[in-house]
């Protein structure tokens, strides 16, 4: 049974497999991002995060969780409490992604539904989720799960979408 899961010290081995299987490519959310080599001090910076310490300026507050299958880490989405004006403009509350491996399967729509029932736990009434506009992958899934296109904007040479979740 799949699960959302704070990341902890037993997923240690499956979450190292995960970041190896990226590769190079561009990483989503972005604490998969984070330096892994120190595993507990990445630990510990995630929850910095989730409690609301240490936050760099220009970030916010914000939750990861893994999507777990047993014990293996098949994705990753971070929510963020709230939003200042740079994310609410471009990055949205929801970040999130699917392993490679798992990919093509439906666990992107499995994974924001359980993201935005997470959010709406957290209190946030409207939940703006953004993305690519050229990522009809990702389109698809924020519609499925109940997102309406608010804006598409242009960020450097790339255009995104906005959409709204509303509670």
């Amino acid at each position: 049974m799949r699960k959302l899961v704070l990341p902890n010290a037993e997923f240690q081995q499956s979450y190292c497999a995960y970041i190896s299987e990226l590769g190079n490519e561009e990483r989503y959310p972005f604490p998969l991002d984070f330096d892994h080599r120190d595993f507990p001090a990445m630990l510990r910076r995630i929850d910095d995060f989730r409690m609301g310490r240490n936050i760099p300026e220009g970030f916010v507050p914000s939750s990861t969780y893994w999507l777990a299958d047993g014990n293996e880490i098949i994705g990753c989405t971070n929510i963020r409490h709230h939003l200042n004006d740079r994310i609410m403009h471009c990055g949205g509350h929801i970040g999130l992604g699917i392993r490679p491996s798992y990919r093509g399967k439906g666990l992107g729509s499995e994974l924001l539904k359980m993201s935005i029932d997470q959010a709406r736990s957290f209190g946030i009434e409207c939940i703006h989720i953004h993305c690519h506009t050229n990522n009809a992958a990702s389109v698809a899934m924020i519609e499925s799960c109940g997102g309406a296109l608010d804006s598409v904007i242009e960020v450097g040479d790339e255009r995104v979408s906005r959409y709204l979740v509303e509670v």
